[in-house]
């Protein structure tokens, strides 16, 4: 066995059980939010508007990646209220915590006449490093593993042998922090290193998600999956176009 079967429970605090599974969400969070604070000035932005963004996109974010959650497992939630707003045994999906993290964090650009554009690529290399570290929450909680396997690091399920999932997600995000970081010296344009975290994110979580024996569900297809494939086409697409036009401005001037 490559992994063994862990305790969820990190430790006990005045009678409340502290999860590893927060823990690890605590700790990207903000190792991502130091380093996305720390790049800031060579992206031209104020580090107090990086604090003042995350205050607000952070949040936002959990509450979109909650929500995201339960509404496609409304069976298992409709009648209990508390087990909706008990995150610590997991449940917590990345592209709700995007979606909604990212248009709070757009409306706060509006607000401070931040351009919305830098914020995104100032973050982008910060989310991917914070989901390598989260996922690892993930394997405490022994959730979002995969299928049957043979495969010599394969960790056990409920007495099965399973594709760590959490692991392929966790290494890959982690490359994807390194790309974008070195990318990102060089600028071309305004929204490339957000574009290239979505391409490259979507592609490996399309795949993966095959993997995976618990996704979320929209009838027969994985919700991640639709998910991932439409942002992967979308950012991919729009890659190419604004690679071109730079591409032409550059001979132009040239």
């Amino acid at each position: 066995m490559f992994l063994p079967t862990p305790n969820p429970i990190a430790f006990t605090l005045l009678g409340l059980e502290i999860r590893w599974y927060g823990i690890f969400i605590a700790i990207g969070i903000l190792l991502g939010l130091y380093i996305g604070y720390k790049r800031a000035p060579g992206h031209g932005i104020p580090q107090e508007k990086v604090i003042d963004l995350a205050l607000i996109g952070i949040p936002a974010g959990i509450i979109g990646a909650r929500l995201y959650y339960v509404l496609f497992n409304w069976d298992y939630y409709a009648n209990d209220f508390y087990k909706i707003i008990d995150v610590r045994s997991g449940g917590l999906a990345i592209h709700g915590g995007l979606i909604l993290g990212l248009l709070a964090v757009a409306l706060g650009c509006r607000i401070w006449n931040i351009q919305p554009l830098s914020i995104l690529d100032l973050a982008a290399p910060s989310i991917a490093l914070a989901q390598s570290i989260g996922r690892w929450g993930n394997y405490f909680n022994q959730e979002a593993y995969g299928s049957p396997t043979d495969l010599p690091w394969a960790i056990e399920i409920n007495g099965n042998m399973v594709h760590p999932t959490f692991l392929y997600e966790s290494i890959w995000c982690f490359i994807i922090f390194i790309f974008l970081i070195i990318v990102d010296r060089h600028y071309y344009y305004n929204g490339r290193i957000f574009l290239l975290y979505g391409i490259l994110y979507s592609f490996e979580r399309f795949f993966v998600e095959h993997l995976r024996t618990d996704s979320l569900m929209w009838g027969d297809f994985k919700v991640a999956q639709i998910v991932s494939a439409l942002v992967f086409i979308l950012f991919l697409v729009i890659y190419i176009i604004l690679a071109r036009k730079h591409s032409r401005k550059n001979r132009m001037f040239y």
